[in-house]
C-alpha cells in the first residue's frame, strides 16, 4: 500500500520539531572531539540517531526487499529539507546513506548489495563520500590515493580531507565510499574507481582507516569534517575498474539537489525567523499614530517576503527536477537544471539568511536568537559538491552543448510552458547562448549567464506556482510573493 507523501511529510515534521530540533544550538555550541582516534557526537545525538534508526528514516527511499520502506526520492527530498531545517548539521552526517544506497543499486554487484544495503537502510551503518585530497580539490584528475589488487579486494592507501562524518559514535559501522587511483597517473581521470571501504572487516577487526583531525569550521559544528587516512585500508571495487567517476558522479548528482534543498531549507529558517521577530517587535507608529510591529514596515515586509519567495520558488525547480528524475523520462532536463537547482537554492540559502539578519537588527546578530547560526550553515552549500562558480562554468560550456544542445532545449521548453510573460526574457536568454557560442572562452561569461537562467528559471517556477495558487488556502500570499519573485 502506497504511504501518503502528506501522512509521511506530516509525521518527520512532528519528529523534527520535537526531537531534532532541539539538539540543533546544542550541537552548534559544544562541536564534536577527537578522542584517542575516534570522534564524540554532541550531547544527545547518539540517542537521537538511534530513535531515528529505529523509526525507519534512515531506510525511507531503500527497496523493501532490503529491509528499506521503498518510497521515491520526491518524498525523501521533503524529508530531507525537513531534516537541514531542523538539524542541518546531523542531516549531513546522515545523508549520505541514502546515496550511497542509490550508488550500489546502479553500480554494486548482487552479493555487494545484499552485504551493504541492508544496514545502511536499518541505520546501523552511515556513509561518507571520499574524494578531496590535499591538493587535488576539484580537480579529480589529481587524485594520488592508490589502489592495488589482492585476489578479491584491493589495498587503499592516501590522505582524504573534508570527509563529512568521517567517524562518529551513532552507527555501528561506516561504510567509506573511495575514489582512488587503480590506474597510472598519466590516465588521468580514466585510472580512477571506486571503492567500497567498510569501517569493520568480516573478522571484526578495525579497517585501517585513520581519523587525523576534526577540522573547525564556521559553521556545522556537529557534524564532523575529517581528514583521513587510508592505511593499506582493504576496500571491494564498486562497478568497473577505471570507470569510478562515473559512480562517483552519480552519487554527486543526487547530493547536489540534497545540497540545493539544504539551501532552501535555511531560507524558510530564515523566512519563520525573521517573521517570528517582525511580529513581535514594536517599533514606530502606523497612520493613526498606534504603535505598530515592525513586519507593517514596507522594506521588512519586503525582505520578509523575498526570504520567502526564495524558499517556494527554490523548492519548486528542486521538486520538478526530482519529479522528471524519478520518471526517468526526461534526462537531458534533469542534466541540465541540476546545476541550476544547486546553484540558485544555495545562494538563495545565503541570501535569505543574511536578510533575516537584517530584519531582526542588532538581535539577529546574538546567538541565542538563531538568525546567526542559520548563516553561518548556510555558507558552506555554496561550496561543496561542486563550488557555484564551478556549476556556472559547467552550465556555460558542457550543459549547453551536451547532447547536442538537448538539455538547453529543454530548458527552453520548461519555461515556454510555463506561462506567464515570459517569452522576452527567453528569447534573451537565447540570444545569451547564442553568444556564449561564439565566445573563444565561454567560461568568462559564466556567472552572468548562470545569474540570467536562475532567475528565468526561478520566474517560470513562480508561474507554474501562480496558476494553480487560487486551489490553496493561501492564495493571497502566493499571488503576493509571486510579484515579489518577479522584481527579482
Amino acid at each position: 500500500m502506497t504511504t501518503p507523501a502528506g501522512e509521511v511529510i506530516s509525521h518527520f515534521g512532528a519528529f523534527a520539531e520535537g526531537r531534532i530540533a532541539p539538539l540543533d544550538a546544542i550541537g552548534d555550541a559544544q562541536g564534536c572531539r577527537l578522542e584517542n582516534g575516534r570522534v564524540i557526537m554532541p550531547d544527545g545525538f547518539s540517542e537521537l540517531y538511534r530513535e531515528l534508526s529505529e523509526q525507519g528514516w534512515q531506510g525511507l527511499s531503500a527497496p523493501e526487499e532490503y529491509g528499506g520502506q521503498g518510497l521515491n526520492a520526491v518524498m525523501l527530498a521533503g524529508v530531507s529539507e525537513i531534516f537541514t531545517g531542523a538539524n542541518h548539521a546531523l542531516q549531513m552526517v546522515c545523508s549520505l546513506a541514502p546515496a550511497a544506497i542509490s550508488t550500489l543499486r546502479h553500480f554494486g554487484t548482487d552479493a555487494q548489495k545484499s552485504e551493504y544495503i541492508p544496514p545502511l537502510a536499518e541505520g546501523r551503518w552511515l556513509s561518507t563520500m571520499a574524494l578531496t585530497e590535499p591538493g587535488a580539490g576539484s580537480d579529480l584528475s589529481a587524485i594520488r590515493t592508490r589502489a592495488v589488487r589482492q585476489d578479491d579486494y584491493w589495498h587503499i592507501d592516501g590522505e582524504k580531507i573534508f570527509i563529512s562524518g568521517g567517524d562518529q559514535d551513532m552507527s555501528e559501522g561506516i561504510l567509506h565510499l573511495v575514489l582512488a587511483r587503480s590506474g597510472s597517473p598519466e590516465e588521468g581521470t580514466r585510472g580512477l574507481s571506486l571503492f567500497a571501504c567498510p569501517s569493520k572487516l568480516p573478522d571484526g577487526r578495525r579497517n585501517p582507516i585513520v581519523v587525523t583531525r576534526i577540522e573547525e569550521k564556521l559553521g556545522l559544528h556537529a557534524s564532523p569534517t575529517c581528514q583521513i587516512v587510508f592505511d593499506t585500508a582493504v576496500g571491494y571495487l564498486i562497478g568497473n575498474e577505471g570507470a569510478g567517476l562515473k559512480a562517483m558522479f552519480a552519487m554527486m548528482n543526487h547530493a547536489r539537489l540534497d545540497v540545493g534543498l539544504q539551501g532552501i531549507a535555511h531560507a524558510a529558517r530564515a523566512a519563520d525567523l525573521a517573521s517570528r521577530y517582525a511580529e513581535e517587535r514594536i517599533q514606530g507608529r502606523d497612520t493613526q499614530g498606534v504603535p505598530t510591529t515592525i513586519n507593517r514596515h514596507a522594506d521588512v515586509a519586503q525582505m520578509i517576503d523575498t526570504c520567502d519567495a526564495l524558499a517556494l520558488g527554490g523548492r519548486a525547480l528542486c521538486h520538478i527536477t526530482l519529479v522528471a528524475q524519478e520518471l526517468g523520462t526526461e534526462s537531458d532536463f534533469v542534466e541540465f537544471m541540476t546545476p541550476i537547482c544547486k546553484y540558485f537554492c544555495t545562494e538563495a540559502g545565503m541570501s535569505a539568511a543574511d536578510l533575516a539578519i537584517q530584519v531582526m537588527g542588532g538581535y539577529g546578530y546574538l546567538r541565542e536568537y538563531g538568525a546567526e547560526q542559520n548563516w553561518r550553515d548556510a555558507r558552506i552549500c555554496a561550496i561543496y559538491e561542486g563550488t557555484n562558480g564551478i556549476h556556472a562554468r559547467t552550465t556555460a560550456t558542457r550543459s549547453l552543448s551536451l547532447n547536442g544542445g538537448a538539455g538547453a532545449r529543454a530548458f527552453s521548453d520548461f519555461v515556454r510552458d510555463s506561462g506567464g510573460d515570459l517569452a522576452g526574457e527567453l528569447a534573451t536568454w537565447d540570444l545569451e547562448t547564442q553568444k556564449l557560442a561564439e565566445m573563444p572562452d565561454a567560461s568568462l561569461g559564466a556567472h552572468a549567464f548562470m545569474e540570467l537562467t536562475c532567475t528565468l528559471a526561478y520566474r517560470a517556477a513562480w508561474s507554474r506556482i501562480s496558476a494553480v495558487a487560487d486551489a490553496s488556502s493561501d492564495a493571497s500570499r502566493l499571488h503576493r510573493l509571486k510579484e515579489c519573485a518577479m522584481r527579482r
